[in-house]
């Protein structure tokens, strides 16, 4: 009698056993179970900000808006879209300027021209409103110096688009000239957005000038 309880003692054991091990195959404990109460594991959401789908306030992407003449400003801007993660759009003229259109020394040619007589300073642009606008909230803005002032195919632009509730940053490249009033003039003209002093790049300059100047920012 004593043998067949123990026998039967056995089986309920082996039966115990087994049904414990399929509730966990891998034989480790639970993540969501073994977390605190509230915290991110237990309740099955993500640890990561803003991983609910609700951006935070500064979290909108950043926008590097563009025109070059002689590749300098473009090269500046490539350098601010790598540290940035930004976008890159160029303006582009519909009329595009030749070599002896931006020939300065020229007392005839198209710049000359249009700086004398600013009623033709208003330059078509292929396009001069981005998609996803509302996405930005940081927009760099770049030109080269012209006579002082920002390259006036930057103007449409600006008048185009509403620059409120963004951060906006213009910068310039010049071999010898400041940035002057060139911002100033830039957000006077917008009338919207909080714009920041700008910078001022050599037309040598290098990735990590760029780099340095960003991480000023504390964007």
């Amino acid at each position: 009698m004593k043998k067949l309880t123990a026998l039967f003692l056995g089986i309920a054991l082996v039966f115990s056993l087994a049904a414990c091990s399929d509730s966990n195959p891998s034989g480790t404990s639970d993540p969501a179970s073994s977390a605190p109460a509230g915290s991110a594991a237990a309740t099955g959401e993500s640890s990561v900000p803003g991983a609910q789908g609700t951006p935070e306030e500064g979290t909108g992407k950043t926008l590097v808006v563009y025109y070059s003449a002689t590749g300098n400003t473009e090269e500046a801007a490539n350098y601010i879209a790598k540290a940035t993660g930004g976008d890159l759009f160029e303006l582009v003229p519909a009329d595009p300027y030749t070599d002896a259109d931006l020939n300065w020394t020229d007392e005839g040619s198209r710049v000359v021209r249009e700086h004398e007589n600013p009623d033709e300073r208003d330059v078509a642009l292929t396009a001069d409103t981005v998609d996803n606008w509302d996405s930005y909230d940081t927009v760099f803005i770049g030109y080269p110096i012209w006579w002082g002032i920002a390259a006036w195919p930057v103007d449409g632009f600006v008048e185009a688009n509403d620059f409120t509730g963004k951060t906006v940053i213009p910068f310039c490249t010049s071999a010898s000239s400041g940035l002057g009033q060139s911002g100033e003039l830039l957000a006077e003209m917008a009338g919207t957005g909080n714009w920041l002093e700008g910078e001022r790049f050599s037309s040598g300059v290098t990735e990590e000038d760029v780099r340095t100047w960003i991480e000023g920012l504390n964007l």
